[in-house]
């Protein structure tokens, strides 16, 4: 099963999980105060018994990839796993990573990672050839968005 993070991230999320033709999950969640900390509420769909990927545009403290990881084992998912864009990792970000139940976490190095904030559970892609990729079609005239069909 394919869990957004929140509503923001859900067409992504949703995208992928036609992808994997898995089932998809949202999280409700809200802003607490000025803090930049957030309260997950509730999850949609059902998640009990699953293997769960979470999907997040970008971790950074880790606040609400703990939020998700809690309510997810509170309904009962067998495993969870997670995924995002830009691995900030700020402040307790890489602690959280380590000390909770996800079993790895996939990122990529749109923000470079290093070594102090690497985990055997964080494994890092490299977008390169991507770019590589993107910048050969513009200049020859392709698709850019044919790459993600």
């Amino acid at each position: 099963m394919v869990v957004a993070t929140d509503i923001g991230i859900s067409k992504r999320a949703r995208d992928m999980a036609s992808k994997f033709d898995a089932p998809l999950a949202i999280m409700e969640k809200r802003r607490v105060g000025n803090a930049g900390q957030t309260e997950t509420l509730n999850v949609i769909g059902e998640v009990g018994g699953k293997v769960a990927l979470i999907v997040d545009d970008e971790i950074d403290t880790a606040g609400s990839l703990m939020n998700t990881v809690s309510v997810l084992e509170k309904r009962g998912v067998k495993e969870i796993y997670a995924c995002c864009t830009h691995p900030i990792f700020s402040g307790p970000a890489v602690q959280r990573i380590a000390s909770c139940s996800v079993k790895e976490v996939v990122v990529t190095d749109t923000v470079p990672v290093t070594d102090d904030k690497r985990l055997d559970k964080i494994t890092v892609l490299s977008i390169a050839s991507l770019l590589g990729e993107a910048i050969h079609r513009i200049h020859t005239g392709l698709s850019i968005g044919a790459m993600f069909e």
